[in-house]
Parts: C-alpha cells; sequence; structure tokens
C-alpha cells in the first residue's frame, strides 16, 4: 500500500492538466487508492461522466462540463421528464450524442450506478438526497463522486460520507464553487504570501434574499405581476423543497459558499481545525411578511409557523486560535452579499464595499485601498490561465475553473481539491447551529472528521506557481 500510494503521490505530481502546481499531501486524505477501479477506455479518452439531477443547477453544470472538452456525458437520471429534456436539448445543441437516460422513480440512479462504467458522477438535488446518492456512488465503485452544497444536513449524514469514503476508497468531492471565485482566489494568494500577517478573525455568510426561490411558481418570481405564491409539490424548482426546511429547521442551513473559502484561508483540517461552535438564531417575520405582503392574510401559507430565524449567527474557535463568525441571512430583503473578512495582524480585506488595509502599504494610513488593484495584483494561476475560458461561464466563471479542477483529479487520478472530511467539516455546522440554537446559544465540539490527520496534512488545494506558501505559515507543519 505505501508503494502504492508513493506512485499515485508522484503520478499525480508530474500530471498536468492545465492548472498546475497542485500540492499533495504527505498524508492523503484517500487512504484506499488503489480501490480505485482503472478510468474506462476509449478512443477519445474523455472522462465518462454521469448525472445525478439535471434540474437548472444540474443543467448548469452539464452544459459546464461539455464546455470543458473534456467530458463524454454517457447518463444522465431524474425523475422530472422536464428536466431530462432540458438536458437532452442541451446536448443536442452542443452537438453530443444523446446519453441513456434514467428515470421513472426516486431510486432510478441506483440502476445507473450498476448498470454504467462511469469514471465520474456529478450529484445536483435537493439536499435530503445527497448523501445517500454520495453513498451509493461510491459504494457501486464510482471512482470520482462530486456532490452539490450542502453535502449533508446532519451528523451522521457527514460521518457517512467520510466513512464510506474510507471504507471504498473511492473520492468525494463537495463542489464549492464560491472557493474559485477570482476575488476569493487572490486573496488566498494574499494570505499565503503573509499580505495580511498572522490571520486574528475571518468573517463569512451566506446573505441571499431567497424569498422569491423559497415560494417560486416557475413564472413570476417578484410576484408583482400576478404570480402565486408557491411551495411544496406544486412549486418551480427549489421551491418544491427548500422552503419546508425553513419550515422544520432553525439553523444555518446553507453554510458552505462562506465557510469554503474561509477553511482555505485558515488551512481547515490541513494543520488547523474547528474546535467549538455557538450559534443564536433572531425571530422570524420575514417569510410570513412576504406571504401576507404578496398573497394576503388569507393565503393557504399566511398560517403557516416558521422555525428558521430571519438571521443565524454562528461562532467558531479554530484550533490555531482564530475565531470565525458566519451568518445565515436569506428571509429578508437584501442585495447579495458572502460577507467576507479576513483580518490579520498587518491589515485586513472586508468584501462588502471592496475594502482592504495594509498597514504600510495602503496609499494612506488608516483608510481603505480599493481592493481592485490588490485583487488584479495577485490574480490566482488559474484564472491567468483558464479566465478567458470561463469568461460567460455560470456565476462568472467559477463554476468552469471548478469544473476544470475536478476534471483535472479524475483524469489523472489525483486527490480532489476538496474531499469527503471538508464535506463533512463545512457541512456539519447546519446541523451544529441546529443543536446550539435549541440549546440557548451553548457552545458544542465541533467533531474532528479527520481523526487527527489534520494535524500534519498540508494544503494542496490552488497552490499557485507565482505565489507558493510562505514556509513561517506552516513551520509546525514542516517539523514533521
Amino acid at each position: 500500500m505505501e508503494t502504492n500510494r508513493r506512485d499515485f503521490i508522484k503520478k499525480g505530481t508530474i500530471a498536468g492538466l492545465g492548472l498546475s502546481g497542485l500540492l499533495l499531501s504527505k498524508d492523503l486524505s484517500a487512504q484506499n487508492l488503489s480501490k480505485i477501479r482503472p478510468m474506462a477506455k476509449s478512443a477519445s479518452a474523455l472522462i465518462r461522466l454521469g448525472f445525478i439531477g439535471t434540474g437548472s443547477r444540474g443543467c448548469s453544470h452539464l452544459n459546464e462540463s461539455i464546455k470543458t472538452g473534456l467530458v463524454d456525458i454517457v447518463a444522465i437520471c431524474d425523475i422530472n421528464p422536464a428536466s431530462i429534456d432540458n438536458a437532452k436539448t442541451i446536448i443536442s445543441r452542443n452537438g453530443k450524442k444523446e446519453p441513456k437516460i434514467y428515470s421513472g422513480n426516486e431510486f432510478a440512479f441506483k440502476n445507473m450506478l450498476k448498470d454504467e462504467k462511469l469514471d465520474a458522477v456529478i450529484i445536483a438535488t435537493p439536499w435530503e438526497w445527497h448523501v445517500r446518492m454520495a453513498v451509493a456512488s461510491m459504494k457501486a465503485g464510482v471512482p470520482y463522486t462530486a456532490v452539490e452544497v450542502s453535502a449533508a444536513n446532519t451528523l451522521e449524514e457527514c460521518w457517512d460520507l467520510v466513512n464510506v469514503h474510507e471504507e471504498t476508497g473511492m473520492q468525494l468531492m463537495i463542489l464549492e464553487n464560491v472557493c474559485y471565485r477570482r476575488d476569493v482566489m487572490a486573496v488566498l494568494n494574499m494570505v499565503r504570501t503573509n499580505i495580511f500577517g498572522e490571520l486574528i478573525h475571518c468573517r463569512c455568510g451566506y446573505e441571499h434574499d431567497l424569498r422569491g426561490v423559497k415560494f417560486n411558481d416557475g413564472e413570476h418570481y417578484s410576484y408583482t405581476n400576478g404570480g402565486d405564491l408557491k411551495m411544496g409539490k406544486k412549486a418551480f424548482s427549489e421551491a418544491q423543497w427548500r422552503g419546508l426546511h425553513a419550515i422544520k429547521r432553525n439553523g444555518d442551513l446553507y453554510p458552505t459558499h462562506g465557510i469554503g473559502p474561509v477553511s482555505n484561508w485558515l488551512d481547515i483540517n490541513r494543520g488547523n481545525r474547528f474546535l467549538t461552535l455557538s450559534a443564536m438564531a433572531s425571530k422570524s417575520r420575514g417569510l410570513h411578511k412576504f406571504i401576507i405582503d404578496n398573497g394576503g392574510a388569507k393565503h393557504p401559507y399566511a398560517d403557516i409557523n416558521f422555525n428558521l430565524g430571519d438571521i443565524v449567527t454562528s461562532m467558531i474557535k479554530c484550533a490555531n486560535g482564530e475565531t470565525i463568525i458566519v451568518t445565515h441571512d436569506t428571509n429578508l430583503p437584501r442585495p447579495y452579499s458572502l460577507g467576507f473578512r479576513v483580518e490579520g495582524t498587518n491589515g485586513l480585506w472586508y468584501n462588502d464595499g471592496d475594502h482592504i488595509y495594509v498597514e504600510g502599504k495602503s496609499k494612506v494610513p488608516d483608510e481603505w485601498d480599493d481592493s481592485a488593484g490588490w485583487i488584479t495584483q495577485y490574480d490566482h494561476q488559474y484564472w491567468r490561465e483558464k479566465g478567458k475560458e470561463a469568461a460567460g461561464g455560470g456565476h462568472g466563471g467559477m463554476d468552469f475553473i471548478m469544473l476544470i479542477d475536478f476534471f483535472d483529479a479524475v483524469k489523472n487520478k489525483k486527490q480532489v481539491p476538496f474531499d469527503a472530511y471538508d464535506a463533512a467539516t463545512w457541512s456539519a455546522i447546519s446541523a451544529l447551529s441546529e443543536m446550539s440554537i435549541a440549546r440557548g446559544g451553548a457552545l458544542v465540539d465541533f467533531p474532528d472528521f479527520t481523526r487527527g490527520k489534520w494535524i500534519k496534512q498540508q494544503p494542496w488545494f490552488g497552490i499557485d506557481a507565482a505565489y507558493p506558501i510562505d514556509a513561517n505559515r506552516r513551520l509546525i507543519n514542516n517539523i514533521f
């Protein structure tokens, strides 16, 4: 096994697909890499890719995947005929042959995983299906499984992802696209070259008015011209299920867009980890008011008691001493923001307003610089090399960059950028915040999903050849 692992690391280091410089850990999280079956052979050497879920998000990934030129879409699965038709249209429009279709019932994905020889699977379905589908994919022997965010809803599900990954040796990646946002990756270069000094505190969140998403009838997102409020089976897209979570749950239901980038900045699971969490939730008023304002006091939803607080605030303490504040704000009117803030002993970056201040380097003492110049200077290698190809892609191009990085791992049999341990750690904030809120904001322990491997693991995501990690940041790990 040790020989196989060294061979894997050697091959993974020299292999390249345009995104060079990835540094593999000395203690890889995929412990049974020898169990990964060889990639299926084909004349074109394309990745044999399957899709579970071809709704709006799945079709976006489908389109971007074809755009990379690296995949052969061999099978798609969805229970909604309209979603299947949309996927087939995208595939046909791009001049690709029609894949095998799996549909008919909620468990049709199992037939796809059993019957098809796939190199990778992308899962883009409602939250409550993510774990069972990802687990089924790994157990079916699919070498690489990518699952949308959040990856899991409960601590038990988080452990399921980790345990099945370790048992099977199959790799799992959480598709957290914000980690690939251009400014976020530039800040990663700044952090790793100690522009901000030693990091002390970070903030992040998901601050996004989702009221229209939660009650979408498929025709009138804003409801200003006669649309009806819909949720559940008769609604459109995410409104079929997302609003139901707001009725039953009270916690940070969608933490990964914020905590993913912060975890990279703070080396979480790679020399650092989350220790404890405490959360509180405000009262719930936003969704009820939205129903009354748009449907009237006699609307069937007017009497629904929403459990989700309008503002959920979680505080996290890290093993290396940093603190983090994570905010969930989706029920009130507001412009979109992920509320990023990175603060260290030399200065800070504040996403809202695009502010940056670095002591001794900013133009005027004690006054903000516009961050644009800094972002350009520290533009990440991924964007320098692939930015033109990504232009016009999903979410400003970051979806394309993310999928290129995932397919690079698949094609060259490398460690995925964000693994099962990251998927579990980032997603666990949902369950832990619910637990803390239910206990009046009590401090709860954060599970160590790596079982101690975080102590020695080195960062491997997004290593930029032009901006190597400052050795002083990894002094303790460099001893081992």
